[in-house]
């Protein structure tokens, strides 16, 4: 089966709720029922960020594959790379089901999944058994249990056990659906718990970069000061953003009003402002992720130029199926012609202005 074919195949899933489709979906995948991008990548695409090489700027966002079930399936659709989980030390049931909604509508979708997830021991032993050399870079995103978190204690502990198998590490601190998870962002705590894992990363014959997911919906005046605290932690980017729970006014979905984190194309302004921000008080200290609302590569290359190095996805790839990743690489590559980018580098942070 090809990607296209896949694609075509998806509104078969549409009958079904949000959060079965995904689980089927992830199912196919790991199956190899998606096909794969069998083209080679521009030359144009390819990119450096953290100290990584990747072949493309367009990544998988967290939370699709939480458990890393299906990396090598989602590579070979043509991704430049892959971030699983969330990850928690202890496996956790997440919030009661229903906890996925689409909203069709608006191109969006709100969850309130909880970090359903099968615990670090089963997550790590996935990445332990997948083939090496990957086609593409993988990351992992880390996150604390709803019930006994220790921060302080966990997010070092996860980062060690991920460290000899990941190409780089998130921190996970902006989920809106782990109660108190983003009092984290708050300078003193996250300086604190950065520091822990700063301590045990000093340690490890394997250091694989440090990254921080924040959430859209910080008030400006508490940027600057993450910024700094993760500069001078030794942090190496930050993910911009997670969900949101603001709800635009022009929400049309009925599941508008349901609780959780809002992601897709009503979170994409939001994101980009955010992004650009971020970009102007970094000052190239640290390196960006642009996430949120990226369903095209008119998106993708916004969040180039105001500030990104890579870009994820997640909503939009749900939507359109694995033909978006071919489709998309192919599109951007003309655009940064277009734009006469010789590489994905010389298009980052050109919209983003000196502050």
């Amino acid at each position: 089966m090809t990607p296209k074919l896949a694609s075509a195949l998806m509104p078969l899933l549409r009958g079904l709720d949000a959060e079965t489709a995904h689980e089927l979906a992830l199912r196919a995948l790991a199956a190899g029922l998606a096909g794969r991008d069998a083209a080679p990548d521009d030359p144009r695409l390819a990119t450096t960020a953290f100290g990584l090489s990747f072949r493309n700027p367009i990544g998988l966002a967290a939370g699709f594959d939480k458990d890393a079930t299906a990396i090598p399936a989602l590579m070979r659709l043509g991704f430049g790379h892959v971030e699983a989980g969330t990850v928690t030390p202890r496996p956790q049931p997440g919030n009661p089901r229903p906890r996925l909604f689409r909203l069709a509508e608006d191109a969006a979708v709100i969850n309130r999944m909880g970090f359903n997830n099968q615990g670090i021991e089963a997550y790590r032993a996935r990445l332990a058994a997948l083939p090496r050399p990957l086609p593409a870079v993988i990351g992992a995103n880390i996150g604390v249990n709803k019930e006994g978190a220790e921060p302080e204690r966990d997010y070092p502990a996860l980062y060690g056990a991920i460290a000899p198998l990941a190409d780089y590490v998130t921190v996970n601190i902006s989920s809106p659906n782990t109660p108190g998870l983003r009092d984290l962002q708050g300078e003193a705590r996250l300086a604190g718990i950065l520091g822990a894992i700063a301590a045990a990363r000093a340690g490890l014959p394997r250091q694989p970069p440090v990254l921080v997911k924040i959430a859209p919906d910080l008030a400006e005046d508490a940027l600057g000061p993450l910024v700094e605290t993760c500069v001078a932690q030794g942090v190496a980017g930050l993910i911009i953003g997670n969900t949101t729970l603001a709800r635009p006014a022009s929400l049309r979905s009925p599941h508008r009003s349901e609780a959780g984190g809002l992601s897709g194309a009503p979170l994409r302004d939001r994101s980009t402002a955010l992004l650009r921000h971020c970009f102007r008080l970094a000052r190239g200290r640290l390196t960006l992720v642009g996430v949120g609302g990226v369903a095209s590569a008119a998106d993708a290359l916004a969040k180039l130029r105001a500030g990104a190095s890579l870009v994820q996805l997640y909503t939009g790839f749900a939507y359109a199926g694995p033909a978006l990743i071919p489709r998309l690489k192919a599109e951007l590559s003309t655009l940064l012609q277009r734009d006469g980018f010789a590489r994905v580098a010389d298009a980052v942070g050109v919209d983003a202005g000196h502050g």
